[in-house]
């Protein structure tokens, strides 16, 4: 059954087709249903335990993101997310992101340093105990947190919808050999920037971590094959 709403407002009543989108947008993003399967609209109402219609639907939700691609035939291909998408999301990423650490620099509240500097003292301690997995999910809130900072709702949605769209290639980066340590280094570092009240400083460093985080991601030897 449909279970996924993470990205709902809770403001705003959810919809069956919309609760149908999400569930399918996860599989996607996540790999469950990769690049060049067809989503059939019969099996996927039965596999959610709901009709036709809502599936309908949401697969036209999926193709106006760009996810599924209608073929000749009238049958829905996924298409899932593109090196061409991952560059232009970490290009994004890199300007959005140091914009939102310049405005958090200018915003950032003594309690607010506080509990940025308890989520990088949480990721050390896990280093210690090389769990990468709690550190990775501390990574997130630790972006999440700055874009709350930067006191600008669009900023916060926009970089929200970009680190969800690519999570998935965002865990492949971090479970690389040394790459935990050398992120909760740079974090440190924008930490200490956006502390100082130094918005160029905290921008600079933002960008710097995106794009090693980028590279990093890019020059996997099987990289090739993960993104399929």
């Amino acid at each position: 059954m449909i279970m996924n709403q993470k990205h709902h407002h809770p403001d705003q009543p959810l919809s069956l087709s919309d609760r149908v989108f999400e569930e399918l947008e996860e599989k996607i993003l996540s790999g469950t249903i990769k690049s060049g399967e067809h989503l059939i609209e019969l099996k996927l109402a039965a596999e959610m335990g709901v009709s036709r219609t809502p599936v309908r639907e949401a697969i036209r939700m999926l193709e106006q993101k760009g996810f599924v691609q209608i073929t000749p035939n009238r049958t829905a291909q996924v298409v899932g997310i593109s090196m061409q998408d991952l560059d232009d999301i970490y290009d994004m990423r890199m300007r959005l992101e140091g914009l939102a650490s310049n405005r958090a620099a200018l915003h950032i509240t003594e309690e607010q340093v506080k509990e940025l500097t308890d989520i990088l003292d949480l990721q050390e301690f896990y280093h210690m105990k090389n769990s990468i997995e709690p550190i990775n999910e501390l990574d997130s809130q630790f972006h999440a947190k700055i874009f709350e900072y930067s006191n600008s709702r669009t900023l916060q949605h926009t970089l929200t919808d970009l680190h969800h769209m690519i999570q998935r290639y965002r865990n492949i980066s971090f479970h690389t050999s040394g790459r935990a340590k050398l992120a909760i280094r740079e974090h440190l570092e924008i930490l200490e920037a956006i502390a100082k009240h130094d918005p160029v400083l905290a921008e600079e460093l933002t960008v710097k971590h995106i794009a090693k985080a980028k590279e990093n991601l890019f020059q996997l030897p099987d990289f090739a094959s993960v993104k399929k």
